[in-house]
């Protein structure tokens, strides 16, 4: 599966519960090089397997992500998965806006601390898992609208934001654990349309062949992951392994 990584590593996927993440738990315990998985969400796991422990944890509060570092206990990780994030919640009226005028404090905070500052108060949290000397792969779900230079039909204000944001973030982050760890290699990945709760209210425009299952979504990010190395960290990929400008 990943040449780089040891047989039987230890994966971490933060999300597990989502269609993208628990897609990639079962991609991961298909391959007998995963040793153990540590699948984190704030909802029970439909997965059942000896190689998989499950915790649930909401990783957006700050003393869940401590427990997650006191669980985890410096052990290494060879491959960390991060899932989560946010582009719309009827409960809280959020939404993607297509207008300034529709431009709340409120939900471009939300949105840009689910997206961009949940994932690396979390990476920061783990630090001591990721350093030393043994193979850390670090991949984080982006978004091509969180490309400056792609963005040519505006609107998405908080979302794009928050992306451009994540990946800024996951850049920097992968200078510093290079010095940490010279095998560490940190990624920002685009999944492409995938058929999840995130984006099922804007699915109506996208044709059957931009609408993507989870497992699909799966095996083609990993498919990603596995031909990057060190050289590649920090930098942002797509579903199709294609590089995409920041």
């Amino acid at each position: 599966m990943f040449s780089l990584l040891p047989h039987h590593f230890t994966a971490l996927v933060i999300g597990a519960s989502g269609g993208i993440g628990s897609a990639v738990i079962q991609q991961l315990l298909s391959s007998s090089q995963v040793g153990h998985i540590i699948a984190v969400s704030r909802q029970p796991s439909r997965i059942d397997n000896p190689r998989l422990t499950h915790l649930m944890l909401d990783v957006s509060q700050e003393q869940d992500r401590h427990a997650l570092k006191k669980e985890l206990a410096a052990q290494p990780i060879h491959f960390f998965f991060n899932a989560i994030g946010i582009l719309h919640d009827d409960t809280q009226q959020l939404f993607p806006e297509k207008h300034l005028d529709q431009l709340s404090e409120e939900n471009l905070a939300k949105t840009m601390y689910i997206n961009a500052f949940v994932p690396i108060l979390l990476l920061a949290a783990l630090k001591d898992s990721f350093k030393g000397s043994h193979p850390a792969v670090i991949a984080s779900l982006s978004a091509r609208v969180g490309s400056i230079e792609d963005n040519q039909l505006g609107g998405w204000y908080s979302y794009r934001a928050s992306k451009a944001a994540h990946n800024m973030l996951f850049k920097t982050a992968s200078i510093e654990l290079k010095r940490l760890n010279k095998q560490s290699t940190v990624l920002c990945l685009h999944p492409g349309t995938t058929d999840t709760a995130l984006s099922k209210p804007f699915q109506a425009r996208v044709s059957d062949d931009k609408l993507f299952t989870p497992a699909f979504v799966a095996e083609q990010l990993l498919a990603v992951i596995a031909q990057r190395t060190p050289d590649d960290s920090g930098t942002f990929w797509a579903w199709d392994s294609k590089p995409i400008d920041w």
